[in-house]
């Protein structure tokens, strides 16, 4: 138990000598724990241009498959109307990273703010549980890479519903 201790608290210490710390530490849910481990995982915000980099570098991301986007007809190349095939989330991912982001949806989803607010109206909506969450994992994800890469306080504006 005293190296557990000992180990946490030199994690904290080294996490005060980062200003990333500081900023990601006012999104809910991401304690001064998961603020080290963003910064130790992530290095910098910069190597992802888009959200969607995240998520797949987090293992967030929907693997997506299709066989046959083309096809011939009439002796000409057209493109198929099949839709993807939806393949769950990509496997090549870093997983201490999707640890910290699922663990920060499922606390969020738990706890009174902003956070639980989004999750409930997304199950109100028909959004099954594991879905939901995923997405405020996504969503947290989102903002951690607009926080730290913009240097801006928490704005629960950022929760709002916008087009993918």
């Amino acid at each position: 138990m005293y190296l557990h201790r000992q180990a946490k608290k030199e994690l904290l210490a080294e996490g005060r000598k980062h200003q990333a710390t500081k900023l990601l530490r006012q999104i809910p849910s991401i304690g001064p724990i998961r603020s080290v481990l963003l910064v130790a995982l992530l290095q910098t915000p910069h190597r992802f241009r888009t959200k969607r980099q995240l998520w797949s570098y987090s293992g967030l991301a929907l693997e997506t498959r299709n066989s046959g986007e083309y096809r011939f007809q009439d002796g000409q190349l057209k493109r198929s109307k099949k839709v993807f095939a939806i393949r769950g989330l990509n496997k090549n991912h870093n997983h201490d990273l999707k640890n910290v982001f699922k663990g920060a949806a499922i606390r969020a989803a738990a706890i009174e703010g902003p956070f639980q607010k989004f999750y409930e109206a997304l199950v109100a909506k028909g959004m099954k549980p594991a879905m939901a969450r995923l997405t405020l994992a996504r969503k947290i994800a989102a903002i951690t890479l607009i926080v730290w890469k913009k240097g801006a306080r928490f704005d629960a504006e950022h929760l709002k519903q916008q087009a993918a």
